[in-house]
């Protein structure tokens, strides 16, 4: 085998009491992007998703043994925005176990993470010898033509990674990304048959638990999929653009980075067939703006009108409130069985959500937007972030109230994390902000979760709010009740069940 995909695990511990029935398993999309694009190359190629199958550092050491692959890739990103620098610590200890099994193995590593802060995972992470600075797909087609992965002379003529040399960390020249005119050739579809399973195709992997209508046996067989990579905005935030990193600095920033590709609708849709054949009908569009260019989403929306699967399907996309201005658009989204749109609010008020979305937000009524979208029977999972900077008490109980009001029935609040990647993250480190020290804790639902701090507002402060309003919004009996109407007396009792568990914070002393 040339090169051995891996998916690493990190749910259990970041997730705590919620990873084993609540938490997502989401399908691994860069890995299998990165596997059916080198095997369309003549490469021999697997993934192993340890995530899904909950393997041990021991077991994923076994099955590398037993493949045998000339490089080992780690790939790490996540179904959240953060899941890239939390998942680095599973993709850490396994490739550890790796090299002190099989020093000779060439380990690498792809991801946010590492697209971010290059020079600190090659100083801190030895286990890995090399590292990937975008989406990796040139430098690996490039890399995987060598003969010896050892060598450093030929190593410095492959654009877009990045290795120890000399004992230092050594960048070699930056490699472009996959240009719109390449998509559907040099990132051709998904290596879906790659993923393992249980009895039937994708049954490891499980939807987010409102979005299988709060019901578990609608959660699996379950996949995400893109239409579209990158975004166009420069939120502060977001640190979502890393793969399209073209330059060395040391610390990168994604706001640097904007910009979209798109698959063509005619390819596209060939991968939502093989899902469907697949006997999937719960699924993600994982797009960071589906509904933005109408060049693309609504002719992949009619194909999927005429091919009636929205039927029987759960679909659910992206979308920012600023980006939702027609009813048709809407209407043509339903029709191809989009159910849900997850809208950003992020902010209830007016001056913090301007803060961080560079002017944005700017002439958009929230409520009239979330009426559209309800009056096109499309339900809406709201997602919100509390201690933004110019964040106070009040400003975080102000969208609190507005998502009370709104009573979508899904609901997702995060603390503002300066995650490695986002302006956030760069501007923190400027101010010498006390920023977490591992991993973990960099992830919202984590025990060691450390948020950043407002002028008004400590960590502690912002924590305890967003975890009290979880609580307060999935107990309020409006939204109770409208759950009850629309999706039974079962998908009621499992949210209150949902409910009692708690969360433990050391910002809180737990």
């Amino acid at each position: 085998m040339d090169v051995l995909f891996i998916n690493p695990c990190g749910a259990k511990k970041v997730y705590q009491a919620l990873a084993k029935d609540y938490s997502a398993i989401e399908t691994p999309t860069w890995s299998l992007l990165l596997a059916q694009s080198c095997r369309s190359r003549g490469f021999k190629v697997g993934i192993l998703d340890a995530d899904a199958e909950r393997l041990s550092d021991d077991n994923i050491v076994t099955r590398v043994n037993e493949c045998k692959p000339r490089l080992v890739c780690f790939v790490v990103y996540g179904q959240n925005p953060n899941s890239g620098t939390t998942n680095m610590s599973g993709a850490v200890t396994a490739a550890s176990k790796i090299k002190e099994n099989s020093a000779s193995t060439t380990v690498g590593i792809v991801g946010s993470h590492v697209q971010s802060l290059p020079y600190e995972v090659l100083k801190n992470e030895t286990c890995f010898d090399l590292i990937f600075l975008n989406e990796g797909v040139y430098s690996l087609w490039n890399l995987l033509n060598l003969k010896d992965l050892k060598d450093k002379s030929s190593l410095t003529n492959i654009k877009g990674i990045g290795f120890l040399k000399e004992g230092k960390p050594f960048l070699t020249k930056p490699e472009k990304v996959v240009p719109q005119e390449k998509m559907d050739d040099h990132l051709p579809g998904y290596a879906w048959d790659l993923l393992p399973y249980k009895h039937n195709p994708l049954d490891l992997y499980r939807s987010p638990y409102w979005h299988a209508e709060y019901d578990h046996d609608k959660r699996t067989p379950f996949a995400a999929i893109y239409t579209s990579l990158g975004c166009q905005f420069k939120c502060s935030f977001c640190m979502i653009n890393m793969i399209n990193r073209n330059d060395n600095q040391e610390i990168g920033v994604a706001s640097n980075y904007r910009g979209m590709r798109f698959w063509s609708p005619k390819f596209i849709i060939k991968e939502f067939d093989k899902l469907y054949a697949l006997g999937v009908r719960t699924l993600r569009i994982s797009d960071e703006m589906f509904l933005l260019n109408r060049k693309y989403y609504l002719p992949l929306c009619k194909l999927l009108k005429e091919r009636g699967y929205g039927e029987d399907m759960r679909m659910w996309a992206y979308s920012r409130i600023d980006t939702v201005k027609r009813k048709e658009d809407l209407a043509a989204v339903r029709a191809a069985g989009i159910k849900w749109l997850c809208l950003g609010i992020e902010a209830a008020d007016t001056k913090v959500r301007l803060e961080i979305t560079k002017g944005k937000f700017k002439d958009t009524d929230i409520r009239e937007v979330v009426k559209m979208v309800h009056d096109a029977d499309i339900e809406i999972i709201a997602n919100y972030i509390f201690g933004l900077p110019k964040e106070s008490h009040e400003s975080m109980q102000k969208t609190l109230d507005l998502s009370l009001e709104l009573c979508t029935l899904a609901w997702n609040a995060y603390p503002a994390m300066a995650l490695p990647g986002s302006l956030l993250f760069k501007q923190a480190l400027n101010r010498n902000e006390n920023l977490p020290t591992t991993y973990s804790g960099y992830s919202f639902h984590a025990y060691d979760t450390i948020p950043l701090p407002t002028e008004n507002l400590t960590p502690a402060d912002i924590v305890k709010f967003r975890d009290e309003a979880f609580t307060t919004y999935h107990t309020h009996l409006p939204f109770l009740e409208k759950v009850e109407r629309k999706f039974g007396k079962n998908a009621r009792k499992n949210i209150e069940k949902m409910t009692k568990i708690k969360l433990k914070r050391k910002l809180l002393g737990d």
